[in-house]
C-alpha cells in the first residue's frame, strides 16, 4: 500500500481532533460539533457518488430515510434483545439503501445529465408517497420510537444513545467515508471514475465498463446515506415522520457542501461541510426566521469566487509544493 497516498487523511484528522476537544472541553459546544458533524457525514457520503462522477442524485435523501426505518425497524422489533438491535439496525439501514440504490442506479444510471436528475427526484417522491400511500412502517404516522426504547432500555440509556451515542457513530461514519473515497481514488474504481467524469463516451472507448463503476459508485455513496440516516435520525431524534425524513432539502444541502468544498477531492466536503453547518447554525442564532435569506447569498458568493470549490482553489495555487501532498 502508498503511504503517501493516504497523507491528505492527516489534515482530515487534524480537524477532527480539533473540533471533538472543542466538543468535550467547552462547555455546552457538544451539539454544535454535532450539527456541524453531521453536514460533514453527509457531504463525504454524497461526494462518493457526485465528485467522482459528475452525476447529480437529487433523490439521495431516499436512501437516508431507508437507512432510518431500518434502524426503526430493528429497535421496534428485536429492542426486547437488548443492544444487540442496534447493529441489527445499521446492517438493516445499509442493506435496504443498498438494495434500494441497486435498483435505482440499474436504470436510472443508463441516463445522463437532466433526465438521471429528474428519473431520481420521482424516485425519492415516488417512495415517500408509497410509504404514506399503503401505510408502510406506519404510513404518515411514522414511528415514534422514544416512548419504546425509554420502556425497553431506561431512560438514561435512551439519553446516551441521541445525546452521545448517536454523534460519534455519525463522526465514524464520516471519517469512514473519507477513507473509502481515498481508497477509491488510489484503485482502478478511481481512475475509471476520474475517466467517465471527465469524457464518458471517450471512456467507453477505453474499455471502461462505466455503468458498473457508476453503479459501484452510486451503491457504496447510498450505504453511507443509510448509515446517517440510521444514527442522525433515527438514534438521535427517536421518531421517524415520511414527510421529514424524505425531505429533499437535505440533498440540496449535500450538493451545496461538495461543490462548495471541491466536487471530487477528499477534504472539500469536511471544510464544505463545516463552513455550510457553522454559517446555517450561527446565523440561526443570530438571525432566526431570515437566516437562510443571509445564507443563501453568502454561498452564491463562494462558488462564484471558487468555482472548482474551496479545496480545489487550494490545490491550484499550491501546486508543486510540499503542501500539495496534503490536499487531495
Amino acid at each position: 500500500m502508498n503511504i503517501r497516498a493516504y497523507k491528505p487523511l492527516i489534515p482530515m484528522i487534524a480537524v477532527y481532533g480539533v473540533l471533538i476537544t472543542i466538543a468535550l472541553t467547552v462547555d455546552g459546544m457538544w451539539q454544535p460539533v454535532a450539527y456541524f458533524m453531521f453536514y460533514i457525514a453527509l457531504g463525504q457520503a454524497f461526494n462518493i457518488f457526485l465528485g467522482l462522477t459528475g452525476y447529480v442524485d437529487f433523490g439521495y435523501v431516499a436512501f437516508m430515510g431507508l437507512g432510518a426505518y431500518g434502524m426503526g425497524l430493528a429497535i421496534k422489533n428485536f429492542g426486547h434483545l437488548g443492544l444487540i438491535a442496534l447493529p441489527i439496525g445499521i446492517f438493516l439501514a445499509v442493506i435496504m439503501s443498498m438494495l434500494l440504490s441497486l435498483a435505482v442506479g440499474a436504470v436510472a444510471l443508463r441516463l445522463r445529465g437532466a433526465y438521471f436528475a429528474i428519473a431520481t427526484i420521482g424516485v425519492n417522491e415516488g417512495f415517500r408517497y408509497l410509504v404514506e400511500g399503503v401505510r408502510l412502517w406506519g404510513g404518515t404516522e411514522g414511528m415514534i420510537l422514544s416512548g419504546f426504547m425509554r420502556k425497553t432500555y431506561g431512560r438514561e440509556m435512551t439519553n446516551f444513545f441521541s445525546t452521545f451515542l448517536s454523534d460519534v457513530l455519525v463522526i465514524l461514519i464520516a471519517f469512514s467515508a473519507a477513507v473509502v473515497t481515498i481508497a477509491i481514488l488510489n484503485k482502478k474504481m478511481g481512475y475509471a471514475l476520474l475517466a467517465l467524469r471527465e469524457d464518458e463516451d471517450a471512456a467507453k472507448v477505453m474499455g471502461i465498463n462505466v455503468t458498473k463503476y457508476k453503479i459501484m459508485a452510486f451503491i457504496t455513496s447510498a450505504g453511507f446515506a443509510g448509515l446517517i440516516g440510521a444514527t442522525a435520525w433515527t438514534l438521535k431524534l427517536t421518531y421517524i415522520f415520511p414527510e421529514d425524513v424524505f425531505n429533499i432539502s437535505y440533498t440540496v444541502e449535500a450538493i451545496v457542501i461538495v461543490m462548495l468544498g471541491g466536487a471530487g477531492t477528499l477534504l472539500g466536503p469536511m471544510f464544505g461541510g463545516l463552513i455550510y453547518g457553522i454559517m446555517k447554525y450561527y446565523l440561526s442564532v443570530i438571525f432566526p426566521g431570515i437566516q437562510l435569506l443571509i445564507l443563501a447569498p453568502i454561498l452564491i458568493a463562494i462558488v462564484v469566487v471558487f468555482p472548482e470549490g474551496l479545496i480545489g482553489y487550494i490545490r491550484k495555487k499550491a501546486r508543486d509544493t510540499r503542501l500539495s501532498e496534503y490536499l487531495r
